[in-house]
This record gives C-alpha cells, structure tokens and sequence, in this order.
C-alpha cells in the first residue's frame, strides 16, 4: 500500500474552500483503480501543453506503481504523486468529493466561507475572498498567510489538508490565524451559505459613485451564469456616460465567460490567442457585437488571475479601457477539465495564452496604465484609493468622449502612474 503523503508539490492552487453537505459512497469499484491511473497517464502524456513535460521522463511513471496499487486510495495517491512531477501547480487531480464540488462552484451555489487558497513558497495563502461572503465580512484580505487553523500549524500542510480543516456545517466557527505585512491577528469566521453571484451593480460603500458613472463589480468568471449577469448588469447600466469594471479579487474561471465578455467592450480587434502544446496557435477575435463604445475604466489588483487577466489583456491592448490598481497574478496557463472513471477528475495544462500583442503573462501579470496602493490602514479606515481614482480617470474619459475630439487610449504608450 502507498502512504499518501502530507504534502502535494503545488506551488499555487486556486481553491474554493467549502463545505460539502452529503457522502459519496464507494461500495463495490466498478473499474480496476490501476486503470485510472493509467488513464491520468495517457490524458497527461496526450494533451499536456509541453511535449517534454517540464523536462520530466514521463515513460518512466508508466508502470512505476503496477505492484503498489491495490486499491483506490493507493491509486489516488500514485496519481497525486505522478502528477506533482510536473511541478505545475493547476495541473491536478480531484477525488470525487473535489471533483463534485468543482462542479458545484460552476452551477453557483456552495456552502462554507467563501475564499480562495493557495501554497506559494511554502505559505499558505488567501489568493481572495469572494465579496459578500464570511470571509470577506471578517476583513481577509489577498496574500494574507494562514499561520493556523483551530489552532493547527499550517507549516507543511497541503492545500487540500487545509481546505478539510476550513470545511465544516452551516453556522460553525474557522478560527484562522493570520500575518499581514508582519502582524498576526486571530479572525473567528463563522461559515455560511455561498451564493455565487459574479456580478453587482450595487454602490460600494468605500465611496460614492457619480449618478452618470456606471460601477459593475465582477468578482468570478466561474458561474456558468457569469457571462449573462454581465450582459444584464450592462443592460440596466445603459443610461450611464461610462463604466468602472472592478475585478480585483477576481481569480479567474471559465475561458468562454471571459471572450464573451470581452466582446461586450470590444467591437474590434485580437480578444486572446491559445497556444497548444503542438504551437498550433488559434485567436479569438471580437464578433463585432460590441454592447457598449462608452468610456471603460478596469480595477485590477494582485488577486485579478487567469481569466481576469484575459479581460484586462484584451481591453488594455486594445486600448479600449484604461486599467487603474496593481499588477494582476500572472496566470496565463488554461486547463482542460476531464471526467475519469469513479467519478474523479483531472483538470490539465492544454494550453497557453497570449494578450492580443503577443504578450505571455504567465508569472509575471499585466501592469495597470496607472498604479495605485490600497493599504491595511485603507482597509481599516473604509477608504478605497484605487476606487476613487478610477473615478477620477472615468470622469476625465467622459469628459473627453463629449468633446469634439474623439477619445483615444494608445495600446503602445508607456503610461504608467504610481499613486502612492
């Protein structure tokens, strides 16, 4: 038998914290768990995005664990082990609890407090809280590190093993252990029902929004529904001058909500190019069905990833919005989601993606034209500077945009403002 170990070699993995209401049962296996390993084998051979899998001999974990795997746990933790050899943290593989509950966040309703978790340098990190949620009423905050939960170390922990310790019933305390900017602070969450809405258009309260200024907020590309409540949000929206789109905090989600969103902004131009692991290389162009020409302004921050990184790519190159906060994450990797035997499943690199000028933001994340600091004392006091000062672009831009002069945003220019 494999001993499944403390530790998956993930170095960031987005990751829904929720509580699972009901079991799966198992019973008697329908399939031989060496055939699901052997699956994950072919599937990642076969379609990961690098031929030479991050360097790794991949023929020498065909038949590594033949005499190891004598059931399904020995199986998981074979695939878990095989899989952490390409030191790709979004490559991984998902148990049938994990795989349903994927699922779940994609149709929209969860249940737990409502955050994103990650392992970066060995820290257990909050990449984001979704908005409204427990998480995000007790003050969490992006790149927050998780010293403990309950009173348990996090240090060597995996971000499944964490994610196990944050789950629990409706109405239960999290008791977190949080350092910030080299301060530990105690927060007691209380878990909760998740509704997972990606889209508000209601005022924030750090600051008052102009009557002619429309503020849509856009918190997760993943509902399946997300791409619609942009549409309808856009729609009530219509009599405003212009729009602040806000997707800090944004971890990304699904490739099609983000190309139907950015059609809504653009009438023109590249949205997003994949790249397979052949080279093969396909572009997404706009429909020319553009919902709106009116003056656009996107907040991004350290927590906008993957799929925000596609909208705020588009719209900046194209020079259809000004982009205002600071640099996003640096995911530019898509992953494939592939049902497997059991009722597991693996989500797998395909392919890479390119901004519309070619730029490969994998790592490295996408600059704001101007950038702008939020800090704890920001935090504390209510205050939102990156907020106001998108409002202060799209007051100009307006401006502009009733001038005679036509409105332009050059895609080439080097604007970048630091407001400290």
């Amino acid at each position: 038998m494999i001993k499944r170990s403390k530790r998956l070699l993930w170095a960031i993995i987005p990751l829904l914290v929720f509580a699972y209401f009901g079991f799966i049962t198992r019973g008697v296996l329908a399939y031989d768990p060496k055939t699901l390993y052997d699956e994950v084998w072919k599937l990642v051979k076969t379609k990961y995005v690098d031929v030479n899998k991050n360097g790794q001999d991949w023929q020498r974990w065909r038949h590594k664990y033949d005499q190891a795997i004598n059931n399904e746990d020995d199986a998981y933790v074979a695939i878990e082990t095989m899989l952490a050899s390409l030191n790709d943290p979004y490559t991984k593989f998902l148990d049938p609890e994990e795989f349903a509950e994927e699922g779940r966040s994609i149709s929209g309703t969860l249940f737990g407090i409502g955050i994103q978790i990650g392992i970066r340098d060995d820290k257990l990190l909050v990449i984001a809280p979704m908005e409204d949620t427990p998480a995000y009423k007790a003050g969490l905050m992006a790149n927050d590190e998780i010293l403990e939960i309950n009173s348990k170390s996090t240090k060597g922990i995996s971000v499944k093993e964490a994610a196990d310790l944050i789950r629990g019933e409706k109405g239960t305390p999290v008791e977190l252990l949080i350092k910030r900017d080299g301060t530990e602070k105690r927060y007691a969450v209380i878990r909760d029902k998740i509704n997972v809405k990606s889209v508000s258009i209601k005022d924030p309260k750090t600051v008052k929004i102009d009557k002619n200024i429309g503020y849509i907020r856009l918190s997760s590309f993943l509902s399946s529904s997300a791409s619609n409540e942009m549409f309808d949000a856009l729609k009530k929206l219509s009599d405003k001058d212009g729009y602040i789109v806000d997707i800090r905090s944004n971890p990304g989600g699904l490739l099609t909500n983000a190309i139907s969103i950015s059609n809504m902004f653009l009438e023109n131009g590249v949205i997003v190019s994949t790249v397979d692991r052949d080279g093969y290389k396909e572009t997404q162009l706009s429909t020319k069905n553009a919902i709106t020409q009116k003056p656009l302004v996107v907040i991004i921050d350290e927590g906008s990833a993957s799929a925000s990184e596609i909208l705020s790519g588009a719209l900046k190159d194209n020079g259809r919005a000004v982009l205002v906060g600071s640099k996003s994450f640096g995911k530019g990797l898509v992953q494939e989601i592939n049902k497997l035997p059991g009722g597991s499943g693996i989500n797998i690199t395909t392919q890479k993606y390119l901004t519309p000028n070619g730029t490969d933001i994998n790592k490295v994340g996408i600059l704001p034209d101007i950038e702008v600091k939020n800090t704890e004392e920001d935090f504390k006091n209510n205050k939102d500077p990156q907020l106001e000062k998108a409002q202060e672009v799209i007051k100009s831009l307006i401006t502009q945009s009733k001038s005679k002069e036509p409105i332009t945003i050059n895609p080439d220019s080097k604007l970048r403002i630091i407001v400290h």
